[in-house]
C-alpha cells in the first residue's frame, strides 16, 4: 500500500493522474501526443535581429485533456559576458586559451572571443547539472575585423569548450552559476569542435572539423590552408615550443563530467580521421555513426568491441547504390570493412607517421596516374594518384579514413554532411545533408560516380533504415543490429531554392534550408532540426512530426546567425527543455537586400552569441 500512495504522489506532482479515482483503481493519465502551433517567420527588422520563439506546446492527455504551453526563448550567457574563470579572475566565456590555459591574444593585444557556439550537452551528474559547450571557429577580431582575412594573422585558430554549473529553479528556469574553460592539453588541443551528442552512459561525446589539416602537397590550395592551420597550433596553442602535428586532430574527444565538476577527456583514435561534424551512439551503446562535413566526404560507421567504451572497435565505410534520383535520391547501403584498432596503437601510428610513410602520391598527368597507383577524389576537388605502401593498412584506415575509403571502392561523394539523430523505436537514423551539389552530382570525369543527383543547394535531411545480422562486402558479419541499408529523404524535409525575394531569401522560408543539427525525441515522435543557411536571412529551428509529417517553425534565430547547439531534454526534474545556440550573428548572406543590411547592421551586436535553450514544455 505505501509503494501504491507513493507513485500516485509522484504522478500526482506531474499532473499524470486522473481525477476522480478512488485509492484503489487510481489511472495514470499519460501524455499521448505534443504538438506545436508555429513561429510566423520575421517581418520586421526587430524581429529579425532578435532570437525569439513564438510558438505554443500543445500537449493532449490520454483522458482528453489538451493543455497550451507557451514557448520561450531563454539565454544562460552570451559569449563576451565574463562569467568564465581561472584562478579566480573572470574572462569572457568565449575566451580561447593556448596549452597553459593563458589566454590567446589577438593583433590589439585583446584576448581572442569566439562568438560561435556550438554543441551543447546538459548532463545530470548524481543529481547535479552540468552543460559542456563547444566553440567552433572564431571569426571576428576585438576590432570587429574578420579574423581569417586579416593580413599577417591566423585564418583559424586553436578552439575550446567550456563547463558550466547549471541551477534550476522550481518554475524551470535554467542558471549558469559558474563556468570554466576545459583543459585539452593532454590531447594536443582541439581543432573546429562542431556539433555533439550525448552518450547513453551520460558523457559529452565531441568533434574535430579538421578542415584545415587534413591534406597533403599535391593539392596546393588546401596544403596551404593546412600549414596554416599547423602554424596557428604551433604559434599559438603551444607557444612555438613544439610542433604540430595533423594526426592529432579530425579525431573523435569523448568528455566525462563527475559530480565535483571535474572534467576528463579522450580522444578516440579507434574511430577514424575526417571532418567530423558528429559523431552519434546508437542504443546499444556499440554502434556509432560519424557525420563528415566538407566535399567529397564518406560516411562511417564503428562498431565498438564492448558497450560503453569507444577506445577499441571496428571501423566500417558506406557504399551508395543510387535506386533513384529523384527528391534528393535514395540508394542501397553496404558496408565495407576498413579495420579494427585501438585508441593506443592508432595513437602510436599517429605519432610515429606521415602522409609520405603511408603512401606514395603522384599527380595525375592528363587525368591518368602511374602503373600501380590509383586516382581517387577524397576530401578535395583535385584527384590524386595514390598507391598504400607495405604494411600500411591499419594507419591508412584509421589516420587517412576518406583516402583508404577511395582506395577500396567506398563512397567518397557526399557533400555537407551535418548532424544526425536516431529513432530507436522505428530503427531509423536521421542525416542531415546540408547541401546536394558538387561531389554529390553526376560527373564521368570523376575517378567514381556512385551519387548522381540533380543539385538543390538548400540540402535535405535523409532517412536510413537500420537493420541486423548483416555482412560486410567480404562476407563477414557486422556484429551491430544498427546497420544501415539504405537512405532516402522525406518530401517534407528536402530544400526548397527560390529565386530571391524581396529580403534575399534565396530558399522558402516555410522550408528547412540548408539542414544541419538534428535531434529525435521519442516521447514527442519529432525530430527537431536547426538550420545554418545562407539562403535564408534568419535561421530556423523546426519541429518535424514523424507520424503526421507537419513542419512547424518553432524557433526565429537572429539575422546572419546559424542555429547551433540543439539538444532535446525530455523530463529533467518535471521539465522539458531544447538546448538552442546562435553564433555568427550578422554575418549576411550575399544575396541580403541592400537596405536590409543597412538598417539590420547597427542593431546586431556580434560579439553577443547566445548560448541559451527553449522552454516552456512540461516534463514528459
Amino acid at each position: 500500500m505505501k509503494m501504491k500512495l507513493l507513485t500516485v504522489a509522484v504522478l500526482s506532482t506531474l499532473g499524470l493522474v486522473a481525477c476522480g479515482s478512488s485509492d484503489d483503481d487510481q489511472v495514470a493519465v499519460t501524455i499521448k501526443a505534443v504538438d506545436f502551433t508555429e513561429t510566423p517567420a520575421p517581418t520586421t527588422a526587430d524581429e529579425r535581429a532578435q532570437t525569439y520563439s513564438r510558438s505554443v506546446a500543445k500537449v493532449t492527455y490520454s483522458d482528453g485533456r489538451v493543455e497550451d504551453h507557451a514557448l520561450s526563448y531563454n539565454m544562460l550567457f552570451s559569449v563576451k559576458d565574463p562569467v568564465a574563470e581561472i584562478n579566480g579572475v573572470k574572462h569572457p566565456a568565449g575566451q580561447l586559451y593556448n596549452y597553459k590555459m593563458e589566454p590567446l591574444l589577438d593583433p590589439m593585444g585583446n584576448p581572442v572571443v569566439a562568438e560561435t557556439p556550438d554543441a551543447n550537452s546538459l548532463l545530470k551528474v548524481d543529481g547535479k547539472l552540468f552543460l559542456v559547450t563547444h566553440y567552433e571557429y572564431d571569426w571576428i577580431l576585438s576590432d570587429g575585423s574578420v579574423a581569417n582575412i586579416v593580413p599577417d594573422w591566423y585564418t583559424r585558430m586553436p578552439m575550446s569548450m567550456t563547463l558550466s554549473d547549471i541551477t534550476q529553479a522550481d518554475d524551470g528556469q535554467l542558471t549558469a552559476t559558474k563556468v570554466k574553460p576545459i583543459d585539452f592539453s593532454g590531447v594536443n588541443g582541439i581543432w573546429i569542435p562542431c556539433f555533439g551528442s550525448q552518450t547513453p552512459w551520460n558523457t559529452h561525446l565531441g568533434s574535430e572539423e579538421d578542415y584545415d589539416l587534413i591534406y597533403n602537397p599535391l593539392d596546393s590550395k588546401n596544403y596551404g590552408t593546412t600549414t596554416a592551420g599547423l602554424k596557428a597550433m604551433r604559434e599559438l596553442y603551444f607557444k612555438g615550443e613544439r610542433e604540430a602535428n595533423p594526426y592529432h586532430y579530425g579525431i573523435i574527444p569523448e568528455v566525462t563530467v563527475k559530480a565535483d565538476g571535474s572534467v576528463s577527456v579522450v580522444k578516440h583514435y579507434a574511430m577514424g580521421r575526417g571532418t567530423w561534424e558528429q559523431a552519434l551512439v546508437m542504443p546499444d551503446s556499440r554502434t556509432v555513426y560519424l557525420g563528415d562535413d566538407g566535399e567529397y566526404v564518406q560516411m562511417t560507421m564503428f562498431v565498438a568491441d564492448k558497450a560503453t567504451d569507444l577506445s577499441a572497435g571496428t571501423l566500417y565505410t558506406a557504399k551508395w547504390s543510387q535506386t533513384s534520383d529523384q527528391g534528393g535520391g535514395s540508394a542501397n547501403l553496404t558496408w565495407i570493412r576498413l579495420g579494427h584498432g585501438t585508441n593506443t596503437e592508432i595513437a602510436a601510428l599517429a605519432n610515429s607517421l606521415t602522409f609520405t610513410d603511408i603512401f606514395d602520391a603522384v599527380a595525375p598527368a592528363e587525368g591518368q596516374c602511374p602503373t600501380g597507383f590509383k586516382r581517387v577524389r577524397a576530401g578535395s576537388s583535385a584527384d590524386e594518384c595514390l598507391t598504400l605502401k607495405p604494411g600500411m593498412e591499419k594507419a591508412a584506415a584509421f589516420l587517412e579514413t576518406r583516402r583508404y575509403t577511395a582506395l577500396l571502392d567506398g563512397t567518397t561523394e557526399w557533400t555537407k554532411m551535418e548532424g544526425l539523430a536516431i529513432n530507436a523505436v522505428d530503427k531509423k537514423l536521421y542525416m542531415a545533408m546540408s547541401r546536394i551539389e558538387k561531389s554529390m552530382r553526376s560527373d564521368l570525369t570523376e575517378p567514381a560516380d556512385h551519387i548522381r543527383l540533380p543539385e538543390n543547394k538548400a540540402g535535405a535531411t535523409y532517412t536510413l533504415e537500420l537493420k541486423s545480422a548483416l555482412k560486410d562486402t567480404q562476407g563477414n558479419a557486422i556484429n551491430s543490429d544498427w546497420v544501415a541499408v539504405n537512405m532516402y529523404v522525406e518530401p517534407t524535409l528536402l530544400g526548397k531554392p527560390i529565386s530571391a525575394d524581396t529580403v534575399g531569401n534565396t530558399a522558402d522560408v516555410n522550408a528547412i534550408a540548408n539542414t544541419d543539427n538534428l535531434f529525435f525525441s521519442q516521447k514527442m515522435r519529432t525530430l527537431f532540426i536547426g538550420e545554418d543557411s545562407g539562403m535564408h536571412i534568419n535561421n530556423f529551428v523546426w519541429a518535424y512530426n514523424v507520424d503526421t509529417q507537419k513542419l512547424t517553425r518553432i524557433l526565429s534565430v537572429t539575422a546572419g546567425g546559424e542555429s547551433t547547439g540543439l539538444q532535446v531534454l525530455e523530463n529533467l526534474n518535471g521539465h522539458a527543455y531544447i538546448m538552442s545556440n546562435a553564433q555568427h550573428q550578422g554575418d549576411f548572406p550575399s544575396s541580403i537586400n541592400a537596405d536590409l543590411k543597412a538598417q539590420l547592421t547597427p542593431m546586431i551586436d556580434k560579439l553577443s552569441a547566445p548560448v541559451g535553450y527553449i522552454r516552456g514544455i512540461p516534463g514528459l
